[in-house]
């Protein structure tokens, strides 16, 4: 019997896998939906002295501001290149030229913030607009 006419094992065709496939992301899209249930139940936000939770708009700002205080915070003072001050960073080098008797132009003062090791708060033009940002 010639090799492609042999029985082939269902678990190795392509549409066996793709329904492997299918069943895991479905399996785990659905852990997924289950786990943000149970993070939104538990971050529910407790009563007010009042003993009312406050109108839906109010709760809507609270939770907005109190996520992006919280994700934004450290991700301003984050150093932007790892590799900053060490001897392999790719960032570390500046290419400069001068023409006749013009002022030279160079690299370094677009790279030079980040390879010191600057966090985007630092940086010269975007840290004041950073700044704005709450956390």
């Amino acid at each position: 019997m010639a090799r492609h006419a042999a029985r082939k094992n269902p678990m190795t065709t392509h549409g066996a896998r793709r329904a492997l496939l299918c069943a895991g992301l479905t399996v785990t899209a659905a852990g997924a939906v289950v786990g943000a249930g149970a993070v939104t139940a538990s971050a529910a936000p407790a009563p007010d002295a009042g003993g009312g939770m406050g109108s839906p708009v109010q709760i809507a700002t609270q939770a907005l501001t109190a996520s992006t205080t919280h994700a934004l915070g450290p991700l301003k003072d984050l150093q932007l290149d790892p590799l900053a001050n060490t001897g392999a960073d790719p960032l570390d080098n500046a290419i400069g030229t001068q023409l006749a008797d013009f002022k030279p132009v160079s690299t370094a003062a677009l790279t030079g913030p980040i390879t010191s090791g600057s966090s985007l708060s630092e940086l010269p033009l975007v840290g004041t607009v950073v700044g704005v940002l709450p956390g």
